[in-house]
C-alpha cells in the first residue's frame, strides 16, 4: 500500500544572504503507513514545526523528496496539499468572524460551496463541543475553544491527513482529554494523523509510533512499545508515613532516593536495582511506604535519555 506520507533526505536551511544561519533540518527520512497515528517528539527547535511547515505546503524545502498519497509536493503541489489537513501552533483565523464562518469559508478554498459544506460543519462542530457557539465571534472563545475550532477548519475538506502542531498547548487536562478521544475516534475511521506534542503523556496515549527528533536528526523511531523497551531507567515516587527529616536523609546519604517533599521521595534505579533493596533500606531508618506512584510518562524518561545521550555525543565530536 502507499504510504501516507513518504520523507526522503529532508533538508531545510536557513540563510542569511550567502551565510546559513540555521540547518533545521539535516536529511530527515520517514514513512508513515495510511490509518497510522504517528507522533514526532522532539526539543523546542529540534525541526519539527519545520518538517510540517513543508508537508503543508507552506514552507520550502532545501534538498529531498515528500511524497502525499502517492504525489510528490514538487510535481503537483495544489494535489498533495488536498490531501491535508493542518492545525498549526499559532491561532492564524480573523478573531472578528464567527465560528461558522471561519469554518465554511475555509471550505470554500477547496471549491467546496457552502449548502455542501453545513452538513459536516455541523457535525463536526458538534463533535467538538462548538455548534452552540456557531453564531459567536471567535474571539469570545477561550483558548481550548479556539484550538478545537483550528481542528474543525482543518477537517472541514475532510482529509485523509492531518498535520497536528502541538494541538493541545495551553489547554486544561479535562478538555484535553475530551480532544483526545475525537481524535481516537477519526483515526479509527482512517485518518491518518501526524502529530507533534509536548505532552509526552499525549504520544503515548494517542499513538502507536513515534519518531524523536533533535537538532533536525531523527535520532530514534519506533513503536511506543519498542522505544518503552529501551528504557533502563525507572523513577517513581515513593509516599511515607514518618516526616522526612534532613536526619533521615542524612541516613539515606548514598541511595538513589531524593526527597520531593515532607512525605514523598523519587526513587531512580537503574538496570539491575530492585525497589526491594531501597524499601529494605528505609526501614532500617524507621521509614515506612504507604503508596508507590509512576512519576509522569514512561515514555518522557527515554526521550530525556535519548537527548541527553544525543547531545553528549554532540558535544565530544
Amino acid at each position: 500500500m502507499t504510504p501516507a506520507i513518504e520523507i526522503e533526505g529532508l533538508k531545510k536551511k536557513y540563510w542569511k544572504g550567502k551565510v546559513v544561519t540555521t540547518e533545521a533540518l539535516k536529511g530527515v527520512s520517514l514513512s508513515i503507513p495510511k490509518g497510522e497515528f504517528f507522533a514526532l517528539l522532539g526539543p523546542n527547535g529540534a525541526g519539527k514545526t519545520s518538517l510540517i511547515s513543508i508537508l503543508a505546503g507552506l514552507g520550502t524545502k532545501t534538498e529531498g523528496t515528500v511524497v502525499v498519497n502517492g504525489v510528490s509536493i514538487d510535481k503537483d503541489p495544489d494535489t498533495a496539499k488536498s490531501f491535508i489537513g493542518l492545525v498549526p501552533q499559532e491561532f492564524n483565523f480573523s478573531i472578528f468572524e464567527k465560528v461558522l464562518d471561519i469554518v465554511i469559508d475555509q471550505a470554500g478554498y477547496y471549491g467546496i460551496t457552502k449548502a455542501e459544506a453545513m452538513p459536516y460543519a455541523k457535525e463536526i462542530l458538534t463533535a467538538l463541543g462548538l455548534w452552540e457557539k456557531r453564531n459567536d465571534q471567535a474571539q469570545t472563545l477561550s483558548g481550548g475553544m479556539k484550538r478545537r475550532l483550528m481542528i474543525a477548519r482543518a477537517l472541514i475538506h475532510k482529509p485523509e491527513i492531518l498535520l497536528l502542531d502541538e494541538p493541545t498547548a495551553g489547554v486544561d487536562v479535562e478538555l484535553r482529554r475530551s480532544m483526545w478521544e475525537f481524535l481516537k475516534d477519526l483515526n479509527e475511521k482512517g485518518t491518518t494523523i501526524l502529530l507533534t506534542t509536548h505532552y509526552l503523556e499525549e504520544a503515548e496515549q494517542l499513538c502507536r509510533r513515534v519518531a524523536i527528533i533533535n537538532h533536525g536528526e531523527i535520532i530514534e523511531e519506533g513503536s511506543v512499545k519498542e522505544l518503552l523497551g529501551k528504557l533502563h531507567i525507572t523513577t517513581v515516587l515513593l509516599d511515607t508515613v514518618e516526616s522526612l527529616t534532613e536526619a533521615i536523609m542524612q541516613l539515606l546519604r548514598g541511595e538513589p532516593l531524593v526527597r520531593e517533599d515532607e512525605n514523598t521521595l523519587k526513587l531512580t534505579l537503574g538496570p539491575g536495582g530492585t525497589m526491594n533493596e531501597a524499601f529494605r533500606k528505609l526501614s532500617s531508618v524507621g521509614v515506612h511506604v504507604t503508596n508507590v506512584r509512576s512519576m509522569g510518562s514512561r515514555l518522557e524518561e527515554v526521550f530525556i535519555q535519548l537527548i541527553e545521550k544525543k547531545d553528549a555525543k554532540d558535544a565530544t565530536a
